[in-house]
């Protein structure tokens, strides 16, 4: 990957650490992650039925770390049944060289070799109601078994979600903490993705957030979104914008549009917005969102922003007249 973000932004995580660790994060307003089983019906908000997430370990860490599911059987109230509940989904845990560094781990694709690593643990959850609404643990790991990645400053962990069968949604979260049996965060972790798959707030006035970052070299960027069934707007807010409309796909279909990237925007992260329509909301929202630069690279999306949420430079007028003074 080209130009990878400088170890510098790790100093920004340490004051973010207890919400870098809840994925989703409680500022991108997002209730769920979303993984279907391969029988699935892709027009339900899932293309590909799988879903890969990166975990980053400050290099000083040196005590056991744990990455925590939640809800993650298929089954009660929180997944999305189509007939009958008949899913298995697996999370398998990944360390060591190529966990994180390996060409294909971008594709997000089961045909490509984006399970790179070293498989530390796996696990597959069905219906049975054990973890319903309930954390289940992945670990102890020592932080070394995960791949050092000196642009981050640390160790990387790979998580991946994969629907093995049947046609159901498995609606789950994760936490990556210090400790086996409570989300107790990791000083200075963050979590990356480069294809988020998620459920939307079922609430009308809801606005949903998504971080990527964007390099020194990003001129221009894409936005891929799938199956957002019309549900209102996409908007891209930064230091130098207000809002700039991106392209809403339909139902169970890809939609695209191309931004250019002006020099205020550089090494800072965008928040795309996810505007519920209010007049008539879609229930049980699932959507697949990735962005791409101009050479095609994926541009990693991070639960909690680089360099803070961006908010526009607004010029606030102060007097009567019809004149501006920067604040």
């Amino acid at each position: 990957m080209k130009n990878i973000i400088q170890i510098t932004v790790v100093c920004f995580l340490l004051i973010n650490t207890c919400i870098a660790q809840q994925i989703p994060t409680f500022e991108e307003n997002i209730p769920y992650l979303v993984t279907f089983g391969n029988e699935g019906n892709k027009s339900w908000g899932d293309c590909n039925f799988s879903q890969t997430f990166f975990f980053v370990i400050p290099q000083l860490q040196v005590q056991p770390i744990y990455i925590r599911v939640y809800d993650p059987d298929i089954s009660g109230d929180n997944d999305e049944k189509r007939t009958v509940y008949n899913t298995k989904t697996k999370f398998s845990v990944y360390g060591g060289k190529t966990c994180f560094t390996g060409k294909d781990v971008y594709n997000n694709k089961p045909q490509k070799n984006y399970n790179s690593g070293n498989l530390l643990r796996s696990e597959t959850f069905d219906n049975d109601n054990k973890y319903d609404q309930k954390w289940y643990t992945f670990g102890p790991f020592n932080p070394t078994e995960g791949e050092f990645v000196n642009e981050y400053g640390g160790y990387i962990f790979k998580i991946i979600a994969s629907g093995i069968s049947g046609d159901d949604g498995n609606l789950y979260r994760y936490f990556l903490s210090s400790s086996p049996t409570e989300n107790k965060a990791v000083e200075g972790g963050n979590a990356f993705t480069f294809e988020y798959t998620f459920r939307l707030s079922n609430d009308p006035n809801s606005v949903s957030h998504l971080y990527p970052y964007i390099e020194e070299n990003v001129i221009s960027i894409k936005i891929f979104n799938f199956d957002f069934d019309n549900d209102g707007e996409l908007n891209i807010v930064s230091m130098a914008k207000k809002g700039e409309l991106s392209k809403a796909s339909g139902d169970g279909v890809w939609a695209t549009s191309t931004h250019t990237i002006v020099a205020q925007e550089k090494k800072t992260a965008l928040d795309v917005q996810l505007i519920k329509n209010k007049k008539t909301p879609v229930k049980n929202n699932n959507v697949i969102l990735y962005i791409t630069n101009q050479y095609g690279d994926r541009l990693p999306i991070y639960t909690v922003p680089i360099g803070g949420i961006s908010h526009h430079n607004y010029i606030i007028d102060f007097s009567k007249k019809k004149k501006t003074i920067p604040y």
